[in-house]
C-alpha cells in the first residue's frame, strides 16, 4: 500500500513534464503583442524638381528650403532626374521658401505650407518645381 508521501512523490515527478507540454501545445507559450504606434517613424517628404531654363531637369542643383519663422534649412542636391525628396516634415508647421541654384543660375523663390497633425506634417502642395532663370 502507498503513503501519501509515495503518492505526492509519484504525481510531483509529472508535473514537469506536463507542463512542457502544455507549453509546446499553446506553440510558445501566451504571447502579448506589442501596441501598434499609428505614427510611423517614416518622414512626410515634398518632392522638389529643378528645371532648367528650357524645361530639362538638372542635376546637382542645390534646393534650400528655410522656415519663414524659424529659420531652420534642410539643403540638398538634386539626382540626374533633377528631384530631391530631402525637404521633408522636420521642418515643422508654417511656411517654408524653397530656392535653387546650380552654377550662377539661380530660381524664383516659392512657398510651401506645412500643417501638422499629431502624427506628420504635410505640405502643401506636395510637389514643387523650380525653373532656374536665364
Amino acid at each position: 500500500m502507498r503513503t501519501p508521501l509515495a503518492m505526492f512523490r509519484f504525481r510531483a515527478a509529472w508535473l514537469p513534464p506536463l507542463g512542457l507540454l502544455l507549453l509546446a501545445a499553446c506553440d510558445g507559450g501566451i504571447r502579448v503583442e506589442p501596441p501598434t504606434d499609428v505614427c510611423t517613424e517614416v518622414l512626410v517628404t515634398l518632392q522638389v524638381q529643378v528645371l532648367s531654363a528650357q524645361g530639362m531637369p538638372v542635376d546637382d542643383a542645390t534646393v534650400s528650403a528655410t522656415h519663414l519663422e524659424t529659420g531652420n534649412t534642410i539643403t540638398s542636391v538634386t539626382a540626374g532626374d533633377g528631384i530631391t525628396r530631402a525637404v521633408n516634415e522636420e521642418l515643422g508647421q508654417g511656411r517654408v521658401r524653397l530656392t535653387a541654384r546650380a552654377g550662377s543660375k539661380t530660381s524664383d523663390s516659392t512657398e510651401v505650407v506645412w500643417t501638422c497633425d499629431e502624427c506628420h506634417c504635410y505640405p502643401d502642395p506636395s510637389s514643387v518645381q523650380l525653373r532656374l532663370n536665364p
